[in-house]
């Protein structure tokens, strides 16, 4: 496949599948976001990490900012500001049911080396799957350490991209995806939407009630980092609390 260091001119003249990283072109606005991403180390995003015996399913998310011009269904999302894509699985799913969350699944043996660019191509491929997004306009610029999800054995790499140029989204297939919906980043960094989930196992992690839903795990703990390092992050309130279920 062709790589960064083997073209010249803009980043649009690549692949089609934009499996490769590039910061040119990129909007000032995710300058915090690019430096957070080259110094953040594993244990500063999370205390759970890939086994060291190799066990765990490679993954791999994309974590998708937009401008905040593209207009969605219904004559949102234009004018809202930068913004963050996600989604909401389906109900039906053994794994994370109706949690919000970034597009993304397993590594398919045609997206490659999981050491190399196999999260790419993967991140690229689902979030296609999931939401019908067009991986021309998606432009790639970081990768985070892999992380662990320790309740489904997922070894994932968060991959981090800019929306260069906006497609229509939305549910492709609703046996996965019950929603698909962006939100401001705004809304993210407002104290009044941040809280903190409490487990009945006693797990506690910091989440977002936005977009009518509940954003929290494995997502809110990316996001929360990010907003964190990024230097967006606005004082809150980690008392203000809300409860989750033996199901969740």
């Amino acid at each position: 496949m062709t790589r960064a260091s083997d073209t010249q001119g803009p980043a649009r003249d690549r692949t089609r599948d934009g499996a490769v990283l590039s910061k040119e072109g990129l909007p000032g606005w995710l300058d915090p976001v690019v430096r957070a991403v080259e110094t953040v180390r594993p244990t500063q995003l999370s205390r759970f990490l890939p086994p060291a015996d190799g066990a765990g399913r490679q993954s791999a998310v994309l974590i998708l900012f937009g401008d905040g011009t593209r207009e969605e269904e219904g004559g949102k999302g234009a004018g809202r500001g930068p913004e963050l894509l996600l989604m909401e699985r389906a109900g039906s799913l053994r794994s994370h049911p109706g949690q919000p969350a970034f597009p993304g699944g397993a590594l398919d043996p045609e997206d490659g080396d999981p050491r190399g660019d196999g999260p790419l191509r993967a991140a690229l491929r689902e979030a296609e799957e999931e939401t019908g997004l067009d991986p021309a306009g998606v432009q790639l610029f970081g990768v985070l350490p892999k992380l662990y999800i320790p309740v489904s054995g997922f070894v994932v790499t968060p991959v981090l991209a800019w929306w260069r140029e906006p497609s229509p989204v939305g549910v492709v297939d609703p046996a996965e995806t019950a929603r698909v919906f962006t939100v401001p980043v705004a809304d993210l960094t407002d104290p009044a939407n941040r809280v903190t989930t409490v487990h009945p196992s006693g797990h506690r992690g910091p989440a977002f009630l936005v977009e009518s839903a509940l954003v929290w795990g494995f997502t809110a703990g990316i996001i929360d980092r990010l907003l964190h390092f990024a230097g967006w992050e606005r004082p809150w309130d980690p008392d203000k609390r809300v409860p989750l279920d033996w199901r969740a």
